[in-house]
């Protein structure tokens, strides 16, 4: 029986592709093929209208969609995952390119080499450290609330090329003022040609997620432009050629002033590309590795950036067609960057007429395709602290800025698991008649206490923020059941304790000693006993006062105390005649 190499199974861990290519059936070809075709007629006409919105030159957009597929191809464990610009990254360079770069496109795409190059190495890096999981720091409300923001934001900014006014800028509310100021100069032509592209695109879109709606639209707008000779601003012609192997190096900002932008780039980017990737995994029965994930899209932003691209995430509106369009490997994203580079070989000169409101129509189209207003509606209806947080990521984007709005999110979603934790569910517990185990009384309001012993829960882990709550917890709890001789503490939610609860937990025993009160445990995980004996809290209180079950620590009080209590399992079973 022939095995594979060491050597080969390391090539295959980092290459992918290698082992698509080794395995890849004929019968896929066609269906591949087809896939192909259909994604360049989407990959077109985004690539160029994510590089406008980016601030950058619309032909970087196609350079940045051609290079991101190749490296992918051959880094990529996802089968059919598509890399390439996307509307929620493409804010965050345009924040920060447009204010160092000025008004110098050849700035700004230096400047936008150089934040993917700088994707690609946090993100190689981070897979190196196995930090995949960073990605968790994003909670599902605060995506929520963060792409509503840069959805917002997307809109607002391509108002004025929709009705070809002057306007726009970095922030929500100044743009909107200017925009306020000169909505009355708009060009009736233009807005014409904005409006109806923006209708057709949302129309197709209802009708069918496969039709290239983006194609149709870009199509129709040159022949009505070139047919009626309108008089609007256009995108001209593209520059003819592959893109070429670059190191930028731009005169206006240095690495140090754009590493925080990078961070949050490579954060959001690789948060999407996770989630994205493993769902198709679940539907594909494939497994996907987060960290290999982590290493294919930082190679794919590296080699975009050393050939004149900007970053780039996942696209979540590009794959599902890729799919749908029957797409079997990653061989498709090879024939789009095929494609790709065939246009920009020799059809270059078609996109001369292309109306620039087409593209803000585009945008604008995707953008509202990020706002998921169901998805606000159910954690309303569900979870409103969840609903809230969601609303105070969208706030955050709308007015900080995209990339503070970033920082803002993460910090909300760290601070609402702290405040979780910091003010988890308290319970007292007793024993409901028919229902095995012990339940919170506030639930099972039938249930019978034990005389003189208190069934104390508290769920969540005892850290330095929320050990004093503990203690006054199981204080107000002694108080508010009196008279209380012993309380056990039902210990299996409690899954981690830091130094600062072992000291609390020792000035506990002390003070409830005082009070003629026993201190004691049940279902205690072991590595956290094991934690309390490093800290000597188990010597303190006694080994005998950790119990391995709560029902086991009720029979011991009942048979040390001698209260009068029978269990209703243990009560003779009554027949009726």
């Amino acid at each position: 029986m022939k095995t594979r190499s060491p050597s080969f199974d390391g090539i295959h861990r980092w290459l992918p592709g290698i082992t698509t290519v080794r395995t890849y059936q004929r019968e896929w070809l066609s269906r591949d093929f087809v896939a192909g075709l259909v994604l360049i007629a989407l990959l077109v006409p985004q690539g160029m209208a994510y590089a406008e919105l980016a601030g950058l030159p619309p032909v970087n957009g196609l350079y940045a969609s051609m290079i991101p597929l190749l490296a992918y191809a051959l880094l990529g464990p996802s089968r059919i995952l598509v890399l390439a610009p996307d509307s929620a990254i493409a804010p965050m360079v345009a924040a920060a390119v447009i204010p160092h770069g000025g008004a110098d496109m050849s700035e700004r795409v230096a400047i936008a080499g150089v934040l993917a190059i700088l994707v690609g190495i946090i993100c190689l890096t981070g897979a190196a450290l196995g930090a995949g999981f960073l990605t968790d720091l994003i909670s599902r409300p605060v995506r929520l609330g963060y792409l509503a923001g840069i959805a917002l934001t997307v809109m607002v900014s391509q108002v004025p090329t929709l009705f070809g006014i002057d306007g726009g800028g970095e922030r929500l509310l100044p743009a909107v003022r200017t925009i306020a100021g000169e909505i009355r100069n708009f060009d009736a032509t233009t807005l014409f040609i904005g409006a109806s592209c923006l209708i057709v695109l949302l129309g197709l879109r209802r009708v069918s997620h496969t039709i290239p709606a983006a194609l149709v639209v870009v199509v129709g707008a040159i022949v009505v432009k070139r047919s009626a000779g309108l008089d609007v601003d256009v995108v001209g012609s593209l520059p003819s050629g592959l893109p070429s192997l670059v190191v930028p190096h731009p005169r206006t900002a240095s690495i140090e002033e754009l590493v925080l932008a990078a961070a949050a780039i490579s954060v959001i980017a690789f948060a999407d590309t996770s989630i994205l990737s493993r769902s198709y995994a679940r539907r594909l029965n494939d497994k996907v590795d987060s960290n290999q994930e982590l290493r294919a899209l930082g190679g794919a932003n590296l080699a975009t950036g050393l050939f004149q691209g900007f970053p780039i995430s996942s696209s979540s509106s590009r794959t599902p067609v890729a799919e749908q369009s029957g797409a079997k490997t990653q061989l498709t994203g090879v024939i789009g960057a095929i494609g790709l580079g065939a246009v920009l070989l020799f059809f270059g000169s078609v996109f001369r007429d292309l109306p620039t409101a087409a593209l803000a129509a585009i945008l604008i189209a995707a953008a509202i395709g990020l706002v998921d207003v169901g998805e606000f509606r159910r954690l309303w209806d569900v979870y409103r602290p969840d609903c809230f947080l969601a609303l105070a990521a969208f706030v955050g984007v709308s007015i900080a800025g995209v990339l503070w709005g970033i920082g803002f999110a993460i910090a909300l979603s760290i601070a609402a698991f702290l405040w979780r934790s910091w003010h988890p569910h308290i319970a007292v517990l007793g024993r409901a008649p028919g229902v095995k185990g012990y339940h919170d009384l506030t639930r099972y309001t039938d249930a019978n206490q034990i005389p003189g012993l208190l069934l104390f829960r508290f769920d969540a882990p005892i850290f330095f923020a929320n050990a004093e709550l503990f203690r006054e917890s199981v204080l107000k709890a002694v108080v508010a059941e009196s008279p209380v001789r012993r309380i056990v503490i039902a210990a299996e939610p409690i899954t981690d304790l830091d130094s600062t609860a072992a000291d609390m937990l020792a000035s506990l025993d002390r003070e409830l000693t005082e009070r003629g009160i026993e201190l004691e445990f049940a279902e205690l995980r072991d590595p956290m006993k094991d934690r309390l004996r490093t800290f000597g809290i188990v010597e303190m209180i006694g080994h005998e006062k950790f119990h391995l079950t709560l029902g086991q620590a009720v029979r011991a009080y009942v048979e040390e105390t001698g209260v009068e209590w029978v269990d209703w399992e243990d009560r003779p079973s009554t027949t009726i005649s």
